[in-house]
């Protein structure tokens, strides 16, 4: 018998009448597509979360690379030879420290950035950085820009006094307390309230008078075209274009257990997601095994007629194959769409649970919290991963069957046709 003779058979079980028992293999594909809708949907979340949590520490946190100057060498003649080499994108000094951020309606710690204006001029600082109110450029001395959250918990508005209290080194190595009213500028998001809701940022002139270099960090923060594959090689050739006593991190390092939370989340969902395609492909078998049951008939004409054992078992595995592979064509596809629309979705459900919620005077519903998901998911496609998931799909529906089919191929024409 020749594969295609097998496959017509094969796709007539399935597309066949239900008495004939096509509706064993029709729900054995709607059960595989079922499964997968919920894998391709979190797989496209999954990634766009971790990429735009990624991207935002990348371009507003962290950089793509950190050069520290430990043996005090000087950090403009680090910047002269960063800002030469090739594939660098910008380059900026940053001070960071603490401090307590007093409001009027109260106070609050903050983790406070002096940044150079490169900063604000490149082109990744420019992509995510939104400017809720006011402005980010300084226009004068002693202003500041302050994180949403952090703005909202003491009260702040645009245009007000603020004080930063800061802590200095005296001449006999005492810590005293030192205050230091700051205009508010300007109101920023990252679109990420993890990332900015303890913002404070302030001119480099600013964070040199008021967070001593005893008790905060200064570091060169640098961009590069490529920060996700060049990364490492371009920090062996800072390193050894600076020579020693300047040390380079790459976001990897800087960003390594956070990072690695991320990919070992995704991972552990995938696993679970897979034991349900595991327990779909079950239901493959199960449906193959009434499916024999149901076809005993043909199957003994088969074999009558001179129909080999393996090839009768070929055409309930071919079945097995098909089903496997319209389920995953349904439940792909189903996943796919509804992950691209996937904010329009959530918004949307958001508006009538909040809808019913006011009926009976409760809040407005919000699914992702946004102190901790991004405001708007990116959608970000794994097309090698949905093709991975598509074949272990199939692979599992065709191996599952192959008992019931076995068993079927095994089955004596005689003793079918007596019992008929």
């Amino acid at each position: 018998m020749k594969v295609p003779v097998t496959a017509f058979i094969a796709i007539r079980y399935l597309l066949g009448r239900a008495h004939e028992g096509g509706r064993y293999l029709k729900g054995a594909a709607a059960g595989i597509a079922l499964s997968l809708i919920p894998i391709i949907v979190t797989l496209i979340v999954a990634d766009g979360m971790i990429q735009g949590i990624t991207d935002r520490y990348l371009e507003l946190g962290t950089g793509h690379l950190q050069v520290y100057d430990y043996m005090r060498l000087g950090l403009a003649k680090a910047r002269a030879v960063i800002a030469q080499t090739e594939g660098v994108r910008s380059v900026w000094q940053e001070r960071h420290g603490l401090g307590v951020v007093i409001g009027k309606n109260g106070k609050t710690g903050a983790t406070l950035r002096a940044v150079d204006p490169a900063f604000f001029t490149d082109p990744g600082s420019n992509l995510y950085l939104i400017t809720v109110a006011g402005s980010t450029h300084f226009e004068n001395t002693r202003e500041v820009l302050l994180g949403e959250a952090l703005a909202q918990s003491i009260g702040a508005q645009i245009g007000d006094t603020i004080r930063i209290m800061t802590i200095r080194v005296s001449l006999d190595g005492r810590n005293i307390p030192r205050m230091t009213p700051f205009k508010l500028r300007g109101i920023i998001s990252s679109g990420y309230r993890e990332l900015d809701a303890l913002w404070c940022l302030m001119s480099l002139q600013d964070g040199e008078e008021v967070l001593p270099a005893e008790l905060s960090t200064t570091y060169l923060t640098v961009k590069i075209d490529e920060p996700y594959t060049s990364s490492t090689v371009l920090s062996h050739r800072l390193s050894a274009a600076l020579g020693a006593g300047y040390d380079v991190y790459t976001w990897e390092k800087l960003q390594h257990s956070q990072y690695s939370s991320y990919q070992s989340t995704r991972q552990l969902l995938l696993f679970i997601m897979a034991l349900i395609v595991i327990v779909a492909a079950v239901n493959v078998s199960a449906a193959t095994s009434m499916l024999a049951i149901e076809r005993t008939r043909d199957i003994a004409i088969l074999k009558a007629s001179g129909t080999k054992p393996a090839q009768v078992e070929r055409i309930f595995l071919c079945a097995a194959l098909v089903t496997g592979i319209t389920g995953a064509l349904i439940g792909i596809s189903s996943g796919l769409f509804i992950g691209i629309f996937i904010n329009e979705f959530i918004h949307t459900l958001e508006a009538v649970l909040s809808f019913f919620s006011h009926l009976f005077k409760g809040d407005t519903v919000t699914i992702l919290d946004p102190g901790i998901y991004l405001e708007t998911i990116p959608i970000i496609i794994d097309w090698e991963t949905v093709w991975l998931i598509a074949l272990f799909t199939v692979i599992c529906s065709v191996f599952a069957s192959w008992i019931p089919a076995h068993r079927a191929g095994k089955l004596s024409p005689i003793a079918i046709l007596r019992k008929y």
